[in-house]
């Protein structure tokens, strides 16, 4: 048994186009958007007429107002009102991070105080080494002058 092969469209020739009728094709368009552009100059004060005529049927003679229709209309930046986002509710979440953070800055300004149970201890701590860092050196200006003196005896 043979097996009969597909024919494939791969290797067929490829058509490219001229440059002179690209060139052509170049030229046609430039000629009708001159043409567009003198007509529509010439034609600028007829404009709203041929709106109101284009319109079919009793569109152009009746004046529909739907509710459900909405006109998307271009809004400045200068028009937009931030102040709404702002007053949108917060979520638990980030109510929570916000007295979270409250907190702790009320905590630090009252440790900075000295007011809190933690700060008390770690200032009778700093008191204790400064007595005993005191006492140290005390000690060693004792121990400096004894040894002075017992050089000044020797010699």
């Amino acid at each position: 048994m043979s097996k009969a092969k597909k024919k494939s469209h791969k290797g067929q020739h490829r058509h490219f186009t001229n440059p002179e009728e690209i060139a052509a094709q170049m030229r046609e368009e430039a000629n009708k958007n001159t043409w567009r552009e003198t007509r529509d100059s010439d034609d600028s004060d007829s404009d709203s007429e041929d709106e109101m005529q284009s319109r079919k049927g009793v569109e152009g003679l009746i004046e529909i107002e739907n509710p459900n229709r909405v006109t998307h209309k271009m809004k400045k930046a200068s028009e937009l009102d931030t102040t709404s986002e702002a007053k949108a509710p917060l979520t638990r979440r980030e109510r929570e991070e916000i007295e979270k953070q409250q907190a702790r800055l009320r905590y630090q300004k009252l440790h900075a105080e000295g007011k809190t149970d933690e700060a008390r201890a770690d200032l009778a701590r700093l008191a204790l080494i400064r007595k005993q860092r005191e006492d140290a050196a005390k000690k060693r200006d004792e121990e400096k002058k004894a040894r002075e003196a017992a050089k000044a005896k020797k010699k």
